[in-house]
Parts: structure tokens; sequence; C-alpha cells
């Protein structure tokens, strides 16, 4: 799918606030998404636009983080509670605080994975899961 030509060190992200993991692990999961929906179907774009923001919500987050969390390492799990329990600036307006807290945890873990170059580990834990 996609790969980080220029990955940074483990230590180096661990050192990310985790609300710029979950930043960076929108990005990617919003990516993944909308490709796998254009591989995959049809649609317009109007169509498109529709059910990749079903899917990328925090509640669809939350969904398969019930799916793919028993595959968690130890480090993934640390980098989720990290994000999880964040003070974020801003609230969700179509989520409860659970699964938005939830939501960010799953997407700091992307980031994560996405900024130390663990791309196929991304593609193992969305793709085998969905």
């Amino acid at each position: 799918m996609f790969e980080n030509a220029n990955p940074i060190s483990e230590a180096e992200a661990r050192n990310l606030n985790p609300v710029v993991l979950a930043y960076v692990g929108d990005a990617v999961y919003s990516l993944y998404v909308r490709e796998e929906l254009v591989r995959n179907t049809d649609f317009k774009t109007g169509q498109l636009q529709k059910l990749s923001s079903g899917i990328v919500s925090a509640h669809g987050q939350s969904e398969l983080l019930d799916k793919i969390m028993p595959l968690f390492t130890e480090e993934e799990g640390d980098i989720f509670r990290r994000g999880r329990n964040a003070k974020k600036a801003t609230k969700s307006k179509n989520a409860s605080v659970g699964e938005y807290n939830r939501s960010t945890g799953f997407e700091a873990v992307l980031g994560y994975l996405y900024l130390t170059g663990q791309c196929k580990r991304i593609e193992f834990l969305l793709r085998k899961h969905q």
C-alpha cells in the first residue's frame, strides 16, 4: 500500500506527543480506507466520501479496534493507552467520549507504526481484520 521512505527511530517516535502520533495516524487510516474503497468499488466521489467518513469515524475506528487490539504488541498497547488518555484540544461532535478517546489511541498506534517504517504491520492489522 504505502511506505515511509524516511522513518524515524522508535525512541524518537515514543517521545512524540501521542496526539501528534494520532494526527499522522488519522491521515494514514484515511488514505488506507480511501485506497481500499477505490480499489474495491465503482462508486462516484460523493458515495466514496460518505462510505469513507463512516469507516474513519470514531465509532467505526472503535469497532475495528475491538478486533485488532488483542493483536497489539506490548509497545503498541502502550502507545494506544498514551493516545487514549492524552489531553485533546478538541471534542468529537458525533461520538461518545469513550469512542473518541479509543479512536485517538488507535490513530496514535497507526502514526507510530507509520513514522517508524512499520508499514507492513499496519497492513497486517488493517487488512486481516476489517
